[in-house]
């Protein structure tokens, strides 16, 4: 019996819960933890090395019934200006027009459009993902991890409740987003690894 088999609580695949489509009436809302939340880009430079950016603000909810969890659906949204190399003129090059153009273009917005089961713990999950004003399919392979009571619940009343912790990952190319300053001294193929805790019935601190 599998793991998803065993407990209502370990949804087949819930990998399908990070992003998904169409809402069932006995679906509930998901929140991200944000501070348990990070999402990061890599890209090769010139072959030398790898390089990575990361973003620090999320929002957004899932909608997902446990009893089917392909019906689910899934919206959020990443604000461009909470993205940092770690080096400031580096990032402000990154917010600015040759690349993201946070000023006119402030979201990154992915939204939840089908998923496909590929294991007991594991899916593909595809969606309308919005950059600079540029919207495509993009798919995330989605692995999760853990599903239940979080620890941490036994010390802070915002963790208690039932948990799920997932990496999600995707490969894009950044000029079908109108990102193609640099190309190819910066790879146009760029990795997004999430990862995430998120909490049945939202959460708040």
């Amino acid at each position: 019996m599998t793991a998803f088999a065993s407990l209502r609580r370990a949804i087949p695949a819930v990998a399908a819960v990070a992003l998904t489509a169409a809402v069932p009436a006995a679906a509930e809302t998901w929140g991200i933890d944000p501070t348990h939340t990070d999402l990061t880009v890599a890209w090769d430079h010139s072959g030398f090395s790898t390089q990575i950016m990361s973003f620090y603000e999320f929002s957004g909810t899932l909608e997902l019934d446990l009893d089917n969890v392909e019906a689910a659906k899934a919206d959020f949204t990443v604000p461009v200006a909470s993205m940092s190399t770690g080096y400031e003129l580096f990032t402000n090059d990154l917010l600015g027009a040759n690349f993201f153009d946070a000023e006119n273009h402030p979201e990154i917005r992915f939204v939840s459009t089908s998923v496909t089961r590929t294991g007991d713990m594991t899916a593909d999950v595809t969606g309308d993902m919005t950059i600079k004003g540029v919207t495509l399919p993009v798919t995330f392979a989605v692995e999760v991890h853990k599903i239940g009571e979080h620890p941490v619940g036994q010390f802070f009343d915002a963790y208690k409740g039932n948990w799920m912790g997932f990496t999600a990952t995707a490969t894009l190319n950044r000029s079908e987003f109108g990102i193609d300053a640099f190309i190819p001294i910066g790879s146009d193929e760029v990795t997004i690894v999430i990862n995430s805790e998120m909490r049945e019935g939202g959460f708040a601190m």
